[in-house]
């Protein structure tokens, strides 16, 4: 979809969603940047803020070939800064990949993250007959890593394959010390 019609596309549900207690829209696995626009949009049309998580193939770029940086510019661009914050989710830490050393602006816009336990790829893991879960331990580590290469991320969690394990690995590992 591009952006209009992305917009037009979300419009209900966020219109919905207006008229009842919640308090921000969340746009979660975006895959290119025209769609997360549109659902901006939608939510700044119906007076709600919004947060936008991209995800990420193992090189660090999204599904769309884009890198993660270009569609947060492109989505801030387009719609005046709108998401109040960007996440990842259901991407591995490693598919940041050197990303949050990069000297960006955009780098202080990413908030969140919500990995997969598995360090596969999206078409490894769609072939997969197991579950990857990963070590809870090492995703903990690099939940630690980048919070010291990006201090403003702060909304922490799961994604596919996680479980409590890999919720108190995080939360051992980003303790202050």
């Amino acid at each position: 979809m591009e952006a209009g019609e992305a917009e037009r596309y979300h419009l209900a549900q966020i219109a919905a969603l207006r008229d009842t207690d919640a308090d921000m829209i969340s746009a979660l696995t975006m895959t290119y940047a025209e769609e997360a626009t549109g659902i901006v949009r939608a939510a700044q049309g119906c007076g709600m803020p919004s947060a936008v998580s991209f995800t990420v193939e193992t090189d660090g770029r999204l599904p769309s070939g884009q890198g993660l940086g270009d569609a947060i510019a492109e989505v801030d661009s387009a719609t005046d800064n709108g998401p109040a914050y960007y996440m990842v989710n259901c991407a591995h830490p490693t598919h940041l990949g050197d990303l949050p050393t990069t000297d960006a602006p955009w780098r202080e816009r990413l908030r969140g993250l919500r990995a997969n336990a598995s360090a596969l790829g999206h078409a490894e893991l769609d072939a997969a007959t197991e579950l990857d879960a990963g070590d809870p331990v090492e995703f903990g580590r690099h939940y630690r890593s980048l919070r010291r290469q990006l201090p403003r991320l702060s909304v922490l969690g799961g994604c596919c394959g996680t479980d409590h394990r890999h919720i108190v690995a995080i939360c051992e590992a980003c303790l202050p010390n």
